[in-house]
């Protein structure tokens, strides 16, 4: 993709979530007094630790394959190694969100003329299986998702989860703003996740229709357990490659 952060019109402006709070969100609030809602407060709290805790180690850890990974990409392709795209967070905040390169640097110039092929069901995605776009380390790293590493910095810069609703390109979220607002709202009424219930849910194998169902049902049924089974489960279909595009 392009080298440069892609300018957007700021079409998405930013909304109340506090109207109807969410499970882990109304935990916080003064009407969350009950046994369960103190236990959810409680439970956030240590998600939170965690995503601090578990991101940190990472990058620690990984560093030196993440060195490895943006020679590679230095020496496959011209271009910066990182990829920096507006994306939207909690509330519908936007933040630059960090991944390292996997296609060529006019890739979001070359974007329009490939909507035709767009293979996701539902209109809102855009996915191409065999997208032209790709670099050939690109496709590795998109295979193994070890692209998404630089997220680990977004995690820690308190952007966006270990575990929440992907944040979508703005070219989607626009499209699914305007199929269902309320929709929208709601997978931005928590923070975006390094992974989450779509990524093994079937990933780029789901429509959009698909992928909201999923997000919203995380959302009204959150807890740290489920958190740390999608975690493993994470794991499991990156390691086996499946679902990737």
């Amino acid at each position: 993709m392009s080298n440069a952060t892609v300018a957007y019109p700021q079409v998405f402006p930013q909304f109340n979530t506090q109207a109807k709070p969410l499970p882990m969100l109304y935990a916080l609030t003064s009407e969350g007094k009950s046994r369960e809602l103190l236990k959810l407060a409680a439970q956030f709290a240590v998600k939170r630790i965690l995503d601090y805790i578990v991101a940190g180690l990472g990058v620690l850890l990984l560093g030196p394959l993440m060195l490895g990974i943006a020679l590679l990409i230095r020496l496959d392709s011209r271009g910066h190694v990182l990829f920096r795209q507006q994306r939207l967070g909690l509330g519908g905040k936007p933040f630059r969100l960090w991944k390292f390169r996997t296609m060529v640097v006019d890739a979001e110039d070359r974007l329009g003329g490939l909507e035709h092929l767009n293979e996701s069901r539902g209109g809102v995605l855009f996915k191409i299986r065999h997208d032209p776009r790709v670099t050939r380390i690109g496709r590795l790293l998109r295979r193994t998702s070890l692209d998404e590493l630089p997220q680990l910095f977004n995690v820690l810069q308190g952007h966006m989860s270990l575990v929440g609703p992907r944040p979508l390109p703005l070219r989607d979220c626009e499209r699914l703003q305007e199929i269902d607002r309320q929709q929208f709202q709601g997978r931005h009424s928590v923070l975006p996740g390094l992974t989450g219930p779509w990524q093994v849910g079937g990933r780029s194998e789901t429509g959009s229709d698909h992928m909201i169902k999923l997000d919203l049902e995380y959302i009204d049924t959150w807890s740290l357990w489920r958190d740390l089974q999608l975690i493993g489960r994470t794991i499991i279909i990156v390691a086996s490659c499946r679902g990737a595009c």
